[in-house]
């Protein structure tokens, strides 16, 4: 996959409006702010997402099933054309990530 690079500034959210906080597990590599990479964490926090049951089941965390291929910072790094999935405690997927805006100038594959 190709496109503009995630960083730590990027905006991501939940299928449900939780926010996708990242942490990076480098510091070396920069788009402005620090890329992204399959190997760094990513929670969410806000989602209010609820079984039919009544029961709570918020998206706490992000997997990410596709990633860059030819671009690495340590790891394999993200671009907003790739797949994450936005998991619940369980590990459970409960839909993908959306990417709300990332940075413009510099792109990976």
């Amino acid at each position: 996959m190709a496109g503009a690079a995630l960083t730590k500034s990027s905006t991501m959210q939940c299928p449900h409006g939780g926010q996708v906080q990242p942490v990076p597990s480098q510091s070396r590599a920069k788009a402005g702010d620090f890329l992204l990479t399959s190997a760094d964490s990513f929670t969410i926090a806000g989602c209010t997402f609820t079984l039919p049951s009544g029961t709570p089941s918020p998206c706490l965390s992000v997997t990410w099933a596709v990633t860059d291929t030819r671009v690495k910072a340590g790891a394999a790094t993200l671009s907003e054309s790739d797949t994450g999935l936005c998991m619940n405690g369980q590990n459970v997927p409960q839909g993908p990530v959306s990417i709300v805006n990332t940075q413009q100038r510099v792109k990976t594959k």
